[in-house]
C-alpha cells in the first residue's frame, strides 16, 4: 500500500470511473443522478471500447416483446442457461443479478435514455427461448450514444486519453485516487502527462477485458498468441486489470478467454460477416466440414461449444444459406459481403461443393437430410432447435461464407460481490474500488452467451455507481 498523497492531487471527484463502455457510461450516469461530482476516463481518442462496435444485442428475459409473441421465459430461466454455458463456473449469485437485472436495465435504456431498438426478437445460441432484443441501428453506438448525451446532461466529466497507471490505497486500505497519464497516444502506446486524481468516494474499474493483448492473453492461454485475430477494438488490453491485482483484487478465471463461432478468415478484426453467419447460417442454416461435405455440429450450441467444433477440423469451415434465408440478413452489410467476395452465390450446390473443394454427392445429402430434420422440427444429427420461421435450404441461390472463430470476450477478470465491490485475496471488499463489465470475473464462467453482455453491463454498472455515490467521502 502507498502512504497518503493528498497534498498532490492534480484534480479531484467524488467517483472516478475508468472506460467509457456500456458499464462505466452506466455507472457514471447513477452515480451522478445520486449527487456525486464524476469523472469518466478513456484512454483512447474514441469513445465507447468494445461497446461501441457490439451488436447492440441484450438479452432480456421477460421483454414486453417476450409476452407478445407469447414466448414463456423467466430470470430463473435465463439464469440455469448462463451457468450451464458456463460450466457452472459462474459465481450463482452474480449470474442472478444479471438475469433478475436483464428487464430493468432494458427499460432503463428505453425510459431512461431513450434508446430505440428494431422491433425484432432473436434466439441465439445456448438460450432455451428467443430473448434477444436489438438496437434499431443494429449496434452498440446506439446504446454509448444516448448514455453520453445523457451523462453530458446530468454534468458529468469525460476525459479522453487519459490512461490509468496505477490505482492509489492508502496505509488505511482504502482506494482513493488513481494515477494517470494525461494526452497518452494509444495508437504509439507511449506520451502524456503523469496527473494524480483523487476520488473521494470511489473509483470504478469499467476498462473492459484484454482480448487485443496478446502477451497478457497468450500468457493465460499459449495458443491464442498473434497468429489469432480478435473482433475487439485496439485498445482491449490489461493494464487496469493488472492494476487491480496489484493492490490484492482477486483475479478469476483469466485462462477462459472466449473464441467466437462466427469469425471469418476473409477480414481483419469483427467485421461484417458475423452479421450473416450468426442470425442467418447458424440459425436458418447449416455448417460443414469441407473435407467431408458434412455436418459435425448443432449450429444453435454455445459461442464455446461450436468454437471447438470448427476449430477442432482444422480449417476453415463454410456456412451455407438459401436465398429465404439471406432475406433476413441485414441487407446494407450483405450487400457489401457480395461485392467483397466474404459471401459468395452459387446457383446450384454442386457449383458450391466444387468452389470449396468439397465432395457435391456428400454435400447434397448432408443438405437433404438437413432439410428433412427442417420439415419435422427435429434436428435428429445435433439437437440443432429449429426455430419459427426457419425453412429447409432449398431454394438458390445458395450463399456460402468461410468460417473461423476469432477471439471475442474474456471472462476473467476481477472478482466482485453483488453490490460490484471488488474482493481482495481474503474475500474481503477492498473498500473504494467497484467493477463492472467485462473487467469483472465470475459472471460468465467458462463461456459467456451471446447477448448476456449488455445486460451484465448496465446491470452491474448502475450499481457500481450507485453503491460508489454512497459511499462516505473520505476526505471529511
Amino acid at each position: 500500500m502507498g502512504k497518503r498523497i493528498s497534498e498532490v492531487w492534480d484534480e479531484a471527484y467524488d467517483v472516478v470511473v475508468i472506460g467509457s463502455g456500456f458499464a462505466g457510461l452506466a455507472a457514471a450516469i447513477e452515480a451522478r443522478k445520486a449527487g456525486a461530482s464524476v469523472a469518466v476516463l478513456e484512454k483512447r481518442r474514441v469513445l465507447g471500447g468494445n461497446s461501441m462496435i457490439s451488436g447492440g444485442i441484450m438479452a432480456v428475459a421477460g421483454s414486453p416483446l417476450q409476452k407478445e409473441q407469447s414466448v414463456e421465459d423467466s430470470p430463473e430461466l435465463m439464469a440455469a442457461d448462463m451457468l450451464r454455458a458456463g460450466l457452472y463456473l459462474n459465481h450463482p449469485d452474480l449470474v442472478r443479478m444479471v438475469a433478475e437485472g436483464s428487464s430493468e436495465a432494458y427499460r432503463w435504456t428505453v425510459e431512461d435514455l431513450g434508446v430505440r431498438y428494431d422491433g425484432t426478437l432473436t434466439w441465439w445460441g445456448g438460450h432455451s427461448v428467443p430473448r434477444s432484443l436489438t438496437t434499431y441501428n443494429k449496434s452498440g453506438s446506439a446504446i454509448i450514444h444516448r448514455q453520453v448525451a445523457r451523462l453530458e446532461a446530468l454534468g458529468g466529466h469525460i476525459q479522453r486519453q487519459r490512461l490509468l497507471t496505477g490505482l492509489i490505497r492508502d496505509d488505511d486500505g482504502r482506494v482513493k485516487g488513481i494515477a494517470c497519464r494525461h494526452g497518452y497516444d494509444a495508437r504509439k502506446g507511449e506520451g502524456g502527462r503523469a496527473l494524480h486524481i483523487k476520488a473521494s468516494k470511489a473509483v470504478v474499474l469499467a476498462a473492459g477485458g484484454f482480448g487485443r493483448d496478446v502477451a497478457f492473453r497468450s500468457a493465460q492461454d499459449p495458443r491464442l498468441d498473434d497468429r489469432t485475430d480478435s473482433t475487439n477494438h485496439p485498445g482491449a488490453t490489461s493494464e487496469a486489470l493488472v492494476e487491480a491485482i496489484r493492490i490484492d483484487a482477486n483475479p478469476l478465471h483469466l485462462s477462459w478467454i472466449q473464441i467466437g463461432p462466427w469469425g471469418c478468415p476473409e477480414e481483419r478484426g469483427f467485421g461484417i460477416a458475423p452479421w450473416f453467419i450468426a442470425p442467418v447460417t447458424f440459425i436458418h442454416g447449416l455448417v460443414v466440414d469441407p473435407a467431408t461435405g458434412r455436418r459435425f455440429m448443432n449450429e444453435m450450441a454455445d459461442r464455446r461449444i461450436r468454437a471447438d467444433a470448427v476449430l477442432n477440423t482444422g480449417h476453415p469451415c463454410v456456412g451455407i444459406a438459401d436465398s429465404k434465408a439471406a432475406a433476413k440478413a441485414r441487407q446494407d452489410f450483405f450487400a457489401r459481403m457480395l461485392k467483397k467476395g466474404i459471401v459468395r452465390a452459387f446457383d446450384t450446390l454442386d457449383e458450391l461443393a466444387r468452389h470449396y473443394e468439397m465432395p457435391a454427392k456428400e454435400l447434397k445429402e448432408t443438405v437433404f437430410e438437413y432439410n428433412g430434420y427442417v420439415a419435422k422440427r427435429r434436428d435428429k444429427a445435433f439437437e440443432k432447435p429449429i426455430a419459427d420461421g426457419v425453412a429447409a435450404t432449398d431454394t438458390p441461390p445458395f450463399y456460402a461464407v468461410r468460417i473461423w472463430p476469432k477471439i471475442h470476450h474474456t471472462m476473467g477478470g476481477v472478482q466482485i460481490d453483488i453490490m460490484a465491490r471488488v474482493v481482495d485475496f481474503q474475500q474481503k471488499p477492498i473498500p473504494g474500488l467497484y467493477a463492472a463489465g467485462e473487467v469483472a470475473g465470475g459472471i460468465h464462467g467458462a463461456s459467456r452467451l451471446g447477448s448476456c453482455a449488455i445486460a451484465d453491463c448496465l446491470v452491474f454498472g448502475r450499481l457500481a455507481g450507485q453503491n460508489a455515490a454512497a459511499e462516505i467521502p473520505w476526505d471529511i
